[in-house]
């Protein structure tokens, strides 16, 4: 029987409370190589520079769930066995990976390819890319939650490229047993990442990249790669140290043990390109 694969376009850019995410999202979706599979979009409000409220203490919460909602509608309508989503911020996972816990159960596993854990609540930060991987465990905001009905077990995961979490997020990651590799090891060989594959009998694979994992001095098109940037302007957060190489290998680490269902690219954040868009927005005989 041949396996239905769902290519989602997912502007998302509420949840990082940022409108270039959105722009990223289309980009990814025009760069991809074609496919003869089926293809939806959610739909996203057009980027606004007009301040996002809170509620519950989370960013644009009304519009998020809204898009989860529509998200998880159009993924319920294919019923795929497989889907690459095409992000926007990086709680664009939530509603896929939510899909495919149902589907796989326990043989799911997610490799997490990200600077940071995404595991924090609207306690220590409003914006819900961060909240995602919480959310997926069953931890956090119960509004994010609800769209998850089958659990991701924390011994499922491995979050690859993370370095110097804040404390909140060492404490979960530690209390919760969650397996990490950092970006020396990713270099070095990655070969942790087939182990715990092996180890935790995972026969599936969702995988999530946050492009922010990549050193921003190989790849510009990330959040810490902003022109202009002050040295302190995102908070000291970690940030990205590997190369398209490294996440390349690590993928085919991991995927040469467990079959590929899931695949997000996310965070992506054309700097050049939008600069660009506002320019010939701005010229004279352009409209």
């Amino acid at each position: 029987m041949t396996s239905k694969t769902l290519r989602l376009l997912f502007p998302q850019w509420q949840g990082g409370n940022n409108p270039a995410y959105h722009l990223g999202s289309l980009l990814l979706s025009y760069l991809s190589p074609e496919s003869d599979g089926s293809f939806e979009s959610v739909p996203v409000d057009e980027p606004t520079t007009e301040l996002q409220a809170e509620v519950d203490g989370i960013t644009a919460k009304p519009q998020i769930i809204s898009q989860l909602t529509d998200a998880g509608a159009l993924i319920k309508k294919y019923d795929p066995d497989s889907i690459v989503v095409f992000g926007g911020d990086c709680l664009v996972s939530l509603a896929p990976f939510a899909h495919l816990l149902n589907k796989y159960g326990d043989k799911l596993g997610v490799l997490w390819i990200d600077s940071h854990p995404d595991v924090q609540t609207s306690k220590q930060y409003p914006n819900a890319h961060a909240h995602v991987l919480g959310a997926l465990i069953g931890t956090g905001d119960k509004d994010l939650v609800a769209h998850v009905s089958t659990r991701l077990n924390p011994s499922k995961i491995m979050i690859a490229g993370i370095h110097d979490p804040l404390p909140y997020e060492a404490e979960y990651l530690a209390s919760h047993r969650i397996e990490t590799i950092g970006p020396e090891k990713v270099k070095n060989d990655a070969k942790d990442v087939a182990e715990w594959v092996e180890r935790e009998n995972i026969e599936h694979l969702a995988i999530h990249i946050d492009l922010d994992v990549l050193d921003p001095s190989l790849f510009r098109s990330v959040l810490f790669a902003r022109p202009g940037r002050g040295e302190h302007d995102f908070g000291d957060v970690a940030e990205g140290k590997l190369s398209i190489a490294d996440v390349l290998n690590l993928v085919d680490q991991a995927t040469s043990k467990a079959e590929p269902v899931g695949l997000t690219l996310a965070e992506h954040l054309p700097w050049d390109m939008l600069n660009l868009k506002n320019m010939l927005n701005a010229l004279p005989l352009m409209k």
